[in-house]
């Protein structure tokens, strides 16, 4: 299986700590950030960085739906990382700096991709389709920090 990756970022006009305090709000914050592709939030334990298993249903594509049962570890600061029990999806949340009172946000999603033809189109497009997806979600944090 090939590894597919699909990488966003944005520069919100906030601090590295609010940024990061409001994505690791997963009980309040986090999903008044999600867009109409996620359904079916819930917090299952914790709520507030590492330690939180949260639930949520993707849809991809009109065809395509993930479900997907998350566990939030904090490796480093400012990293959250969400790794799905359902599937090989890991989404990397990076928050640093980017000047005065300003913070870049990195979201990388990684997975194991089919083989062959349907491989291919999986590679080409679902990156695509994931960082809109992703984009919406960096826009909506944007518009809840920069109150």
């Amino acid at each position: 299986m090939a590894q597919v990756e699909a990488t966003t970022e944005r520069i919100v006009a906030a601090t590295p700590e609010a940024a990061f305090g409001t994505l690791a709000d997963y009980a309040h914050a986090r999903k008044e950030l999600l867009p109409e592709q996620y359904s079916e939030y819930e917090v299952r334990e914790g709520g507030a960085g590492a330690g939180t298993l949260v639930h949520w249903k993707l849809q991809a594509t009109s065809k395509r739906v993930r479900d997907c049962l998350l566990e939030v570890t904090e490796p480093s600061p400012g990293q959250l990382v969400e790794k799905d029990r359902n599937s090989t999806m890991v989404t990397t949340w990076t928050v640093t700096p980017a000047g005065e009172g300003k913070a870049k946000v990195v979201v990388s999603t990684t997975w194991s991709g089919a083989t062959g033809i349907g491989g291919f189109f999986e590679r080409t497009f679902a990156p695509k389709g994931l960082n809109r997806i992703h984009d919406q979600v960096l826009a909506n944090l944007a518009a809840h920090v920069e109150k």
